[in-house]
């Protein structure tokens, strides 16, 4: 039994060194083995990294022979280059050294010329000293003999100098004068003969085409009385109704100077419209009471107010005129209730604004230009009474407060003749204005302004020297002057033609024109014996 165990213990500790001898020799042959896989491996690169050093170095090698070989041909392309911009300079150097050796030539020849012209110049200027002294010598004896000439002149024309000289010049003035009017005369003809045809037809084609109504007007100021007994309501106790009815109109109320009406007057014309429609309300009405007089004034105001706007709005757009400021509209509605010469302005200034739209369409002005011009061109009337200035004034600042155009502006100013007229659109306005104003039966006046405007008419034409007689004929529209003809030339006539029509625009005012015509009558007196 203990021999087995013996051999047992015996046998497992031999296969344990067997083990352990295996693992030894194993490791060592795996250490070999490693170590001579390593070292092939070590070769392997050694030998690679010798084949990568050697293909470095050729590579290297190849590399620096062909970077020599681009140095040494760049080198040869910036000689030759540098060859080449060395010969350039060389002929541009050689270039202005001939350009300077010809301007030095040619310097040289102007020089040459220079002297020989001087040298010619003071032989020149010796002969003119010599013909100047012999041209003094000269002019002494014409001046000599000049002298002695006027003096055996005025000898036989027992005149002096002075004397021949102011008659000479008198003759010419007036042969001057003579050959200025029969000039004039011609060129004034020539124009009117294509002009007067021209403009007849343009004006005759706006005024039969413009169909807008020009029947006079009468400004409304009375209002019929029912009975007496309304007469002293109206008036009330003591006066007070008819105090507080002016107090809230601003008109002037007379009752007993005509019988059955009352009379309301008032410079502004607004005004005189709302007092008669508030006195007819109140008549109608027949409560007439202070309190009752303010409400019903109030309410008329505001109804006239809303009439003007409408009526400008509606001019403005009878005549396609837009854009016009608000304010500026209102104020243009308050020509409905202003007359001139018994002519309603706002009718009027839709008239020129059509006439004036026309002729410019005629002649190829600005149509807009025109028709707006001539609808604003009254517009100062509409509160004339308010503000102080003419209405051309008034209209002017009107039209610059609300931002118009200065074409526009200048129309309104210069329709009267206040400036003179620099645009055509400011002339068309004027004769607008003008056949407007100036057609049969389209103004009126009271017969004592009438008489008096002829009177003045007459009186102006008989002021000037050598008129005989005058005659104001056609209602004003003409005067007819007749010269004395031993005091007034045919040349003269036209003249006075002239400073009587200018005294006449500058002192009168009167619509439309005047025609002023001169006549010398020519008389031949013989005796049969």
């Amino acid at each position: 039994m203990k021999n087995q165990i013996f051999l047992g213990v015996s046998s497992a500790g031999i296969g344990a060194i067997f083990a352990v001898v295996g693992l030894i020799v194993g490791a060592v042959l795996g250490f070999v083995l490693y170590k001579l896989f390593v070292e092939k491996k070590l070769g392997n690169a050694k030998a690679e990294a010798t084949r990568i050093l050697e293909e470095s170095r050729q590579e290297a090698k190849s590399m620096r022979k062909e970077a020599l070989i681009e140095a040494r041909e760049e080198q040869h392309r910036m000689r030759s280059e540098t060859d080449k911009e060395v010969r350039e300079r060389r002929a541009e150097v050689q270039r202005l050294e001939q350009r300077v050796a010809s301007r030095e030539e040619a310097i040289t020849r102007k020089e040459d010329t220079l002297d020989r012209r001087l040298s010619e110049v003071e032989n020149a200027k010796q002969a003119l000293n010599v013909r100047e002294s012999e041209i003094e010598r000269k002019e002494n004896e014409v001046a000599e003999s000049h002298n002695k000439m006027i003096v055996e002149l005025e000898r036989v024309s027992g005149m002096s100098r002075e004397e021949a000289k102011k008659v000479l010049l008198d003759d010419m003035l007036e042969d001057a004068k003579k050959d200025a009017v029969a000039m004039a005369k011609e060129i004034e003809s020539n124009a009117k003969e294509g002009a007067q045809s021209k403009a007849r037809e343009i004006v005759a084609l706006a005024v039969q085409r413009c169909a807008t109504d020009h029947a006079s007007e009468i400004a409304v100021s009375v209002v019929p009385l029912p009975s007496d007994e309304m007469k002293g309501r109206i008036i009330g106790r003591v006066g007070r109704n008819i105090r507080s009815f002016e107090n809230a109109t601003g008109v002037d109320v007379i009752i007993d100077d005509t019988p059955d009406v009352v009379t309301i007057s008032a410079f502004d014309p607004v005004r005189r419209e709302i007092g008669r429609v508030a006195l007819e309300r109140l008549m109608s009405d027949g409560r007439i009471h202070p309190a009752r007089i303010e409400e019903t004034v109030e309410k008329v105001k505001n109804e006239i107010e809303n009439q003007m706007k409408d009526a400008g709005e509606e001019a403005a757009f009878d005549v396609a005129v837009y854009g016009l400021h608000p304010e500026l509209v209102k104020i243009l509605g308050r020509l409905k209730f202003r007359t001139s010469y018994g002519q309603n302005v706002l009718k009027h200034s839709i008239e020129v604004s059509h006439l004036a739209g026309m002729i410019a369409a005629e002649i190829g002005a600005d149509v807009k230009i025109a028709k707006r011009a001539g609808l604003l061109h009254d517009i100062g009337k509409a509160v004339d009474h308010e503000i102080e200035g003419t209405h051309v004034a008034i209209g002017v600042e009107l039209a610059k407060k609300f931002k118009e155009s200065e074409a526009v502006i200048h129309a309104i100013e210069a329709h009267h003749g206040d400036v003179e007229a620099k645009t055509v659109e400011a002339v068309i306005v004027q004769a607008a204005d003008a056949i407007s104003g100036a057609r049969p039966g389209a103004r009126r006046e009271s017969l004592e302004n009438y008489v008096k405007r002829l009177e003045n008419i007459e009186k102006i034409a008989n002021s000037f020297d050598g008129v005989e007689q005058s005659f104001a004929i056609q209602a004003g529209r003409e005067i007819r002057v007749m010269v004395k003809p031993e005091k007034v030339d045919d040349t003269k006539t036209y003249f006075i033609a002239k400073e009587i029509a200018k005294t006449l625009e500058n002192e009168l005012e009167y619509p439309g024109q005047i025609k002023v015509s001169v006549i010398r009558e020519l008389r031949s007196v013989e005796y049969a014996k």
